[in-house]
């Protein structure tokens, strides 16, 4: 059992993750902007954060042996992030990371491609960012997980694959959903395999 502070734990993506967690017995303080949006359970705290205070978020993150981060990237410093983690004295830092810095090809980014939608690519660019900077951070054991370019609600199943740095695709094409995701990344927490390092999940 391990004590994870989870930023972002009311989101699709967080609700996911904090589920997860807490059906593996970990303890989980559930950082959130509305704590009232967390549904009240055994191993959960949910208490009132804000991404864009990490004097305050840092004194919220003191004491645990993890730290999930589950925000738009357009909502979040990398740096503020990094900070109030390094600050808080926590060494270990997860971030659910974004599909479009993943290769399609050799030195082609998702990101890169003609078709990529305009609507997403404020966002993916955001978070490319995110991962780049997370790169030259050498004090924080940090993982990045990249979702498939189809990131949606679905079950949890528990079968899935993992790779680096290149999009997973399979004849259903480049899919996870958020419930196997989550379990990619608790696995993660409990059995560290990437440390310092981005690494993704798909069918």
């Amino acid at each position: 059992m391990a004590r994870i502070a989870l930023i972002g734990a009311s989101g699709n993506v967080g609700t996911r993750i904090l589920n997860e967690l807490v059906s593996r017995n970990h303890q989980v303080t559930a950082i959130v902007r509305d704590p009232s949006k967390v549904p009240a359970q055994a191993g959960v705290t949910a208490v009132r954060g804000d991404v864009s205070d990490p004097a305050g978020l840092a004194a919220l993150l003191k004491g645990h042996d993890a730290v999930v981060s589950s925000v738009r990237f357009l909502d979040s410093d990398p740096a503020a992030l990094v900070d109030a983690v390094r600050a808080a004295g926590v060494k270990r830092y997860l971030v659910v990371g974004g599909a479009a810095s993943l290769f399609v090809a050799p030195g082609k980014r998702l990101l890169d491609q003609p078709d990529f939608p305009d609507a997403y690519k404020a966002e993916a660019t955001a978070g490319a960012a995110f991962l780049d900077a997370l790169r030259g951070v050498a004090d924080l054991d940090w993982t990045f997980i990249s979702p498939s370019a189809m990131f949606v609600p679905g079950e949890r199943t528990g079968k899935f694959r993992l790779a680096q740095d290149e999009l997973l695709v399979s004849e259903k094409g480049s899919t996870i959903s958020y419930e196997d995701y989550a379990v990619a990344l608790v696995d993660e927490i409990e059995r560290p395999a990437h440390v310092r390092q981005r690494f993704t999940v798909g069918y």
